[in-house]
């Protein structure tokens, strides 16, 4: 059922994955829903990133858990709006005897913790990838947990869904610049919607609304770089997703890990650059066969408006050690987001019936559907 009245119960500020998931959550209760996107589109971080729904990445207990349960809630959106998603799985790749250490050290304990893993030998590792350079490989680390989606796809899908099937009603090109509960005042003074909750959803931009409140939240902004590649030749496929030992210092999931010190004091004695800008090399393959292959990670005053070569270059050689195939480029971008220096998000309540989820870092696309889950329920059982 479609929505025209201009009355509502939610509205949701930002059409990137986190307002998508908070707009589902919403609906499914029966609820009247909008979703405000000031461009015709998104195009923020949601639509940046390699589509990876990765709860390999979030470290065991509260977080983990909740990334599972997102990513079932996902495997539910996506069936039911008939998206391109693939259950490929992840595989970390050890070239050196440090990371094969992190690596057994981490399986050993992760079935304890809620998520089932197995260290591969070379061949193993080939048998699920043919596209992983065989040669100096030691070990590999298979999860099944993981999931790819077509982040471009997937968001855009979503929305369209929303409408048809739960009647989410969408103003695209419409900035929200207030809410005067309950009306939300946008930059379009000719239309005018009312809705008794307002729920900001707006990635990194932490200025055009609630400043005050979401500029103490203490939240850091990070810069990445990323570029897709053609389909390889003759349609081959990668298998899971992958990932090579810069990756084991960037998640927390694997700061357990007792090898992990001597690792990354190796990386950052041969290869200070890496640590320089951040750097760890993924690739995701979507429905079409194009690559997805990043990234780096700059933060606070280093992020500036122009992307460097050098972070694509050092990203390029250091897939070339793993991935057996020599991608062609045919596009680059860079995306930003928050990040909390501490916690996996932040959820704040700046003013009577607002509130403001933001804060995600990284794993906005893993968290979304379970975090708002969450903060949908805890919002509206306290009234």
């Amino acid at each position: 059922m479609s929505h025209t009245s201009g009355q509502f119960d939610d509205a949701v500020v930002g059409a990137g994955i986190l307002g998508l998931a908070h707009a589902y959550h919403l609906a499914r209760r029966g609820r009247r829903v909008v979703v405000y996107e000031r461009g015709a589109r998104a195009e923020g971080a949601s639509v940046r990133n390699f589509g990876m729904i990765w709860p390999i990445g979030q470290p065991a207990g509260p977080a983990r858990a909740l990334a599972l349960r997102s990513r079932d809630l996902w495997l539910d959106v996506l069936r039911s709006a008939g998206l391109w998603h693939e259950q490929v799985g992840s595989v970390h790749l050890a070239y050196h005897a440090d990371e094969a250490d992190v690596l057994r050290e981490f399986a050993a304990r992760a079935a304890d913790e809620g998520l089932a893993c197995e260290v591969l030998s070379p061949e193993e590792v080939g048998a699920r990838s043919p596209a992983v350079v065989q040669r100096g490989l030691v070990a590999g680390l298979y999860s099944a947990a993981e999931v790819c989606v077509d982040p471009r796809e997937a968001v855009a899908g979503i929305a369209g869904w929303l409408e048809r099937s739960l009647g989410v009603q969408f103003r695209f090109g419409r900035t929200v610049v207030g809410f005067d509960r309950p009306r939300v005042r946008t930059t379009d003074d000719r239309a005018s919607d009312q809705a008794d909750r307002l729920w900001v959803c707006s990635g990194d931009d932490l200025q055009s609304l609630y400043p005050e409140t979401l500029g103490g939240l203490g939240l850091v902004r990070c810069k990445l770089q990323m570029m897709r590649a053609a389909p390889p030749d003759g349609g081959r496929r990668i298998g899971p997703m992958l990932a090579a030992g810069l990756t084991l210092r960037h998640y927390k999931s694997f700061e357990g890990c007792p090898g992990l010190a001597a690792l990354r004091e190796r990386v950052a004695r041969e290869s200070p650059e890496f640590d320089r800008y951040g750097i760890h090399v993924m690739v995701s393959q979507n429905g079409l066969g194009e690559l997805t292959i990043g990234d780096s990670h700059e933060y606070g005053d280093a992020i500036g408006p122009f992307d460097k070569a050098e972070i694509d270059e050092l990203v390029l050689d250091y897939l070339a050690t793993f991935l057996d195939l020599k991608p062609a480029i045919t596009g680059r971008w860079h995306g930003t987001y928050a990040k909390h220096p501490t916690d996996p998000y932040a959820v704040a309540s700046p003013a009577p019936g607002v509130t403001a989820v933001t804060g995600v870092g990284g794993a906005g696309m893993t968290l979304s559907f379970g975090l708002a889950e969450r903060v949908v329920g805890r919002v509206l059982e306290e009234g």
